[in-house]
């Protein structure tokens, strides 16, 4: 099978992020982007579901506190359960 050179441009993040999951299941980036192509060729579409999510009012309200708070510097935080346990115990 003859093989093309293509370029893409991916976000770095994204990129780092799915190099190293791949890595774990044994994959490069190529062989990943590949597969995915052959899916959707068998599909004859995308091989997965692609819709806006629906969250409830309650899980979008804890989305806004959860971003607050890990954006807010006066919140501790804990690297450890350790400290974490001893912070709750107090």
């Amino acid at each position: 099978m003859k093989k093309e050179l293509t370029q893409i441009h991916i976000d770095a993040k994204l990129k780092k992020e799915a190099t190293s999951l791949f890595h774990t299941l044994g994959l490069n980036l190529s062989c990943a982007i590949n597969l995915f192509l052959h899916q959707c060729i068998l599909q004859k579409g995308l091989p997965f579901t692609i819709e806006e999510p629906q969250y409830s009012t309650q899980t979008l309200i804890a989305i806004a506190e959860a971003k607050r708070i890990s954006h807010d510097p006066s919140v501790q935080g804990y690297t450890n359960m350790e400290d974490l346990k001893e912070a709750l115990d107090k």
